[in-house]
């Protein structure tokens, strides 16, 4: 039996999540050819080179033009612009999907673009590294981790399901949200977080009183762990703040509430507040492991297997 799920995928941008979703893809046999769009000509001479793709071409609706299965995966800024391009090359019958970390924008930027008989279903693969580029990419990336699915209101459901199986045979566990709701819950588990790794290591490379040589010759593992997310790709991030921004800023407000009980605390010398709160934030750290979304390494458990890039 055939394990074969689309003939032919196209692939807008090869970066991290574009070169481990060829990969996997490639791996498992579950297309039988793969094309790639990068207005970069050495990305897209480097996923030649490597094996990534079966032809790399230097305009989007060309990539489209056939695909039965097209993944978007560039920074949200591109969407727009892309969606207007290749909107009239989508042949009926294909499934336009993404990777993006903020799901109302994409509708906005994409669905406008989407014509009649092509199945548009948002996709956002919760994993990835500090890394970038299609050296990158690792096939075991999504192993183990969520994919959250957003559906369009009217999608069909045998398009939805053989989309589901997609990630779901390259090792996903994949669920399916509310678009709003996704844009909400990623801001408190993975926007906000990241914002305030960006601002942290940015407040100690301004630090006048401390050089840059001790913050890096003395970090502890807390430190280093906020660099690791800092060093994450800056188009990216900036276009999720930018297009998430209702549900951050929620979140950034609560957050910065909760910080301010904290500086009270340590102002007045209240250990048993900070006491009570470092132990419900211990119980989540534990519950996270236990749920096998982590491992207790104090790496966060993000090495990568040798051979998997730069």
């Amino acid at each position: 039996m055939s394990t074969v799920l689309y003939k032919r995928l196209a692939l807008i941008g090869i970066g991290l999540i574009g070169s481990s979703i060829a990969r996997a893809a490639k791996r498992d046999g579950l297309v039988e050819s793969i094309t790639t769009y990068s207005k970069s000509e050495a990305t897209r001479a480097k996923a030649l080179e490597l094996g990534l793709v079966d032809t790399a071409v230097d305009s989007a609706e060309e990539a489209v033009r056939d695909a039965d299965l097209v993944i978007v995966c560039t920074p949200l800024s591109a969407y727009a612009a892309l969606g207007a391009v290749i909107g009239p090359h989508l042949k009926a019958g294909a499934t336009l999907t993404d990777v993006g970390s903020v799901k109302q924008s994409v509708i906005r930027d994409l669905a406008p673009h989407v014509p009649a008989g092509v199945h548009f279903i948002p996709g956002h693969p919760v994993a990835g590294t500090e890394h970038s580029g299609p050296e990158a990419g690792f096939a075991e990336l999504f192993r183990d981790r969520w994919l959250i699915l957003t559906p369009v209101a009217g999608t069909d459901a045998a398009a939805l399901q053989q989309l589901h199986t997609f990630w779901t045979r390259i090792g996903s566990k994949v669920e399916t949200m509310e678009p709003q709701h996704h844009d909400l819950v990623l801001a408190i588990t993975s926007h906000l977080p990241h914002l305030i790794a960006y601002n942290i290591v940015g407040t100690a490379d301004d630090l006048q009183t401390v050089t840059k040589s001790e913050v890096i010759k003395y970090s502890a593992g807390g430190f280093r762990d906020f660099t690791r997310i800092a060093a994450s790709d800056p188009t990216m991030w900036r276009d999720v703040f930018l297009n998430n921004k209702e549900a951050v800023l929620e979140m950034l407000g609560r957050f910065t509430e909760d910080l301010a009980a904290l500086q009270r605390a340590i102002r007045w010398g209240d250990g048993q507040t900070l006491f009570d709160t470092f132990t419900r934030t211990r119980a989540i750290r534990r519950q996270i492991i236990d749920a096998g979304q982590e491992t207790p390494a104090p790496d966060f458990g993000r090495n990568r297997p040798s051979g998997a890039g730069k």
